[in-house]
């Protein structure tokens, strides 16, 4: 009688987490054109809710690579591939001028997350 409990509550915790999914969702967005000040126009987006949640920030990628930056902690949360990683790991982030490099690029905003891309906000 329990291995009945426990394998229906296994067996359900298994359906339900697999359950959700993340399916594109109809978005308005308006924009307003500059050079025609009374006009604005309203587009239709198909955004995911998982690519909602794959925007990164720009201010914790740049404390990670402060913070982390020999471990290429910042070049992690922003998806790079893992060879990548591994070679600023060892030549411990080209000596110094790679990290410095990339710090830069964070700070301008000119280094952008491999799979999606930054939130409006800095943190």
């Amino acid at each position: 009688m329990k291995l009945k409990i426990i394998l229906s509550l296994v067996s359900l915790l298994l359906i339900t987490s697999f359950s959700y999914a993340s399916f594109p969702v109809k978005r308005v967005a308006t924009f307003e054109n500059s050079s025609q000040v009374n006009k604005t126009s309203a587009t239709e987006v198909l955004v995911s809710p998982a690519a909602v949640g794959s925007e990164k920030s720009q201010g914790i990628a740049l404390l990670l690579g402060i913070l982390l930056g020999g471990l290429a902690g910042h070049k992690w949360y922003l998806g790079n591939p893992w060879y990548i990683n591994v070679l600023f790991i060892i030549t411990l982030g080209g000596l110094g001028i790679w990290w410095i490099i990339d710090m830069i690029r964070i700070i301008t905003g000119d280094y952008k997350p491999h799979n999606g891309s930054y939130k409006a906000d800095f943190f």
